[in-house]
C-alpha cells in the first residue's frame, strides 16, 4: 500500500509509514485520496464505501483484509 501511494502521488517511500496520516502529514486532499482509493479498488475489484474513514495506509491494509477472501491472492502489506 506504501508503495502504491509512493508512485501514484511522488512520495518517497521513506517518509511514508503505515500510520502516516495522508491528510495532516501529506497534505492530501479529498481528490488525492479519491485518486488511490480508485486506484484500490481497481486493483481488488472492491468498492470501497465514501464514508469508510480512510486515513493512513494501514487503514487501507486493514480493510482489504476484512474485505476480501482467505487466498484472494496478495493483499498489499501497509
Amino acid at each position: 500500500m506504501r508503495q502504491l501511494i509512493s508512485q501514484r502521488k511522488g512520495i518517497k517511500l521513506r517518509q511514508l509509514h503505515p500510520g502516516s496520516d495522508l491528510v495532516g502529514e501529506f497534505g492530501f486532499e479529498a481528490l488525492d485520496m479519491v485518486d488511490i482509493i480508485l486506484e484500490v479498488e481497481s486493483r481488488f475489484r472492491l468498492t470501497i464505501p465514501d464514508e469508510l474513514p480512510l486515513r493512513t495506509p494501514a487503514d487501507f491494509v486493514a480493510y482489504l483484509h476484512r474485505q476480501l477472501p482467505p487466498g484472494a491472492g496478495t493483499l498489499p502489506s501497509p
